[in-house]
C-alpha cells in the first residue's frame, strides 16, 4: 500500500525516533567512523522520504534503512579513497554477519557496544556523556548543552572533536573485556541516568515526558546490570530509574499539565514498577557497598511509597542527602538537600540554605534553582519575591508543560500579592 508523502514523512520520523540508535549502533560495527555513519544515515533518511511515498514503507524499515545507509557508506568511502586494501577491508565490513566471531561479545546489544565505546577512558567524561547522549539517545547539542549546563556552540565543538578523536585513535568499538569494563562503568552508568533524565522531564518540548528515551535507559540499565552483576552501583542505578519512572503516569492531569508531586493523585503511580525498584534495590544494598546511585534510589522509594505527601519521612531523606553529600559534594545535591530540609524544618530553614547556593556561578542560569526558590518563597508568604524567582524559571525553562506549570503559579503568588497590597481590591 503507497502512502502520500506525508504519511511516509511521518513514517520516517517515527522510524528516526524509534530505531535510530539501533540502527546507527548497527552501521558503526560496519563503519567504525561517527561523522562517516552519521552522513549516511542522514542520507539513507533522505532517500526513505524520496522512495517511500512511490513504493510503500517496508515491513522492517530500520533494516531497510541499515542497508541502504551501508551501501551510502560504502560508496562514499570510494569516493574518498584509491586504497584498494581500505576499501575492501570496509566492504568486508559491510558484509560481516551479525554473528562474526571476530566481533563476538558476551553482551549481544549493539547499543550497549556502542555506549562502551563512546565511554572510552581515552575521552574526558564530559565528551563521553555527550557523546553517548547524542548516539544513543538521540539528543541534539542544544539538549545536551542545557543538560550539561554549556553553551550550545561549545557543545557542537566538543561532539565534533570527539567523534575524530575516536577514528583518528582507533578505539574499537566492542564491549571491553571484563578487566577492563570497571574503568569505564562511571561514566557508562552517568550516560545512562542523563538519558533517563531527558525522557522524564525533556528539555526542548511541549510535552513533560519523551517515554522512549525512559524505556530507553532503564533497558540499557537492566543490560548493564546483568553485564557487571556484582557491582551494586549499576543495580542502584536500576533501581532508581525503576521507583522513579514509577510515577510517570501521576505527574500529568486529565489535561496534560504539570502536577507537582504533593498534588499527585499516588493511585495513577505503577505499583508494580514499584516493587521491583525496590526488590533491586534491596538486592544491590545487601552486598554491602552503598554508593550515590543506591542512596539515590533510596531517596526516591521513600517519595514512592509513601501514603501521602503529608506522611513523607523527611527527615530520612534529609538523612540521605547527607550521606549523598559524602559521595558528592556537588551543588545539584545540596538544592536538593535543601528543599528536603524546607520540608521538614519549614521553607525559611531551606531559603537560608538557598541563599549560600545563590553564589554559585552556574546557578544563574540553572532553572531548578531558580523554580525551587520560588516555590520556598511562595511556601514563606514573601509572595512578591516568589513571582519574581517564578518569572526567572520561566525564562531558563525551554519545556511547555513546566513552563505552563510555573505560570500559572507565579500568576497565584502575583495575585496573592496585588491583595495583600490592596485589601479592598478583593473586597465585595
Amino acid at each position: 500500500m503507497l502512502l502520500p508523502v506525508t504519511d511516509a514523512r511521518a513514517a520516517a520520523e517515527r522510524v528516526c525516533r524509534e530505531e535510530r540508535a539501533a540502527v546507527l549502533a548497527s552501521l558503526l560495527r560496519r563503519v567504525r567512523d561517527f561523522e562517516a555513519a552519521e552522513d549516511a544515515l542522514h542520507d539513507a533518511f533522505v532517500q526513505a522520504l524520496a522512495t517511500w511515498p512511490e513504493r510503500g514503507v517496508p515491513d522492517r524499515p530500520g533494516a531497510w534503512l541499515l542497508t541502504t545507509a551501508t551501501n551510502r557508506a560504502t560508496d562514499a568511502a570510494r569516493r574518498r579513497t584509491t586504497h584498494a586494501a581500505a576499501l575492501a577491508d570496509l566492504s568486508q565490513r559491510s558484509r560481516a554477519p551479525e554473528g562474526d566471531p571476530n566481533e563476538a561479545s558476551d553482551v549481544e546489544d549493539d547499543r550497549l557496544r556502542l555506549i562502551f565505546t563512546c565511554c572510552h577512558p581515552a575521552l574526558d567524561l564530559e565528551s563521553r556523556v555527550a557523546l553517548t547522549l547524542q548516539a544513543v539517545g538521540g539528543l541534539n547539542a542544544a539538549e545536551i548543552a542545557r543538560a550539561m549546563l554549556v553553551t550550545e556552540a561549545a557543545m557542537a565543538q566538543r561532539l565534533v572533536r570527539v567523534k575524530r578523536k575516536i577514528r583518528d585513535a582507533g578505539i574499537p568499538y566492542e564491549v571491553p573485556a571484563p578487566e577492563a569494563r570497571r574503568e569505564r562503568l562511571d561514566g557508562v552508568r552517568e550516560v545512562v541516568y542523563l538519558i533517563f533524565n531527558e525522557g522524564h522531564q525533556a528539555t526542548t518540548s511541549d510535552a513533560l515526558h519523551r517515554v522512549e528515551l525512559a524505556e530507553e535507559a532503564i533497558r540499557l540499565a537492566r543490560l548493564l546490570r546483568d553485564l557487571v552483576p556484582g557491582d551494586p552501583e549499576c543495580g542502584g542505578l536500576l533501581a532508581l530509574l525503576l521507583v522513579t519512572d514509577a510515577r510517570r503516569g501521576g505527574r500529568l492531569g486529565p489535561d496534560g499539565e504539570l502536577v507537582p508531586l504533593d498534588e499527585q493523585d499516588r493511585a495513577r503511580w505503577d505499583a508494580s514498577r514499584i516493587r521491583d525498584g525496590v526488590a533491586v534495590l534491596d538486592e544491590a544494598m545487601r552486598l554491602g557497598r552503598p554508593g550515590p546511585y543506591q542512596i539515590q534510589a533510596a531517596i526516591s522509594a521513600l517519595h514512592s511509597q509513601a501514603p501521602s505527601w503529608e506522611r513523607t519521612d523527611w527527615r530520612q531523606i534529609t538523612a540521605l542527602y547527607d550521606a549523598l553529600l559524602r559521595h558528592d559534594a556537588s551543588p545539584v545535591v545540596e538544592l536538593n538537600r535543601a528543599v528536603a530540609v524546607s520540608m521538614a524544618s519549614g521553607p525559611e530553614a531551606g531559603l537560608a540554605l538557598l541563599a549560600r547556593l545563590a553564589a554559585v556561578p552556574s546557578f544563574a542560569g540553572y532553572q531548578p534553582f531558580h523554580a525551587a526558590r520560588a516555590d520556598l518563597l511562595r511556601r514563606a508568604g514573601r509572595s512578591a519575591d516568589a513571582a519574581a524567582s517564578y518569572e526567572r524559571a520561566i525564562e531558563l525553562s525551554r519545556n511547555g508543560a513546566e513552563r505552563r506549570f510555573l505560570a500559572r503559579r507565579r500568576d497565584a503568588v502575583r495575585r496573592s500579592s496585588d491583595a495583600a497590597a490592596d485589601p479592598g481590591a478583593t473586597g465585595s
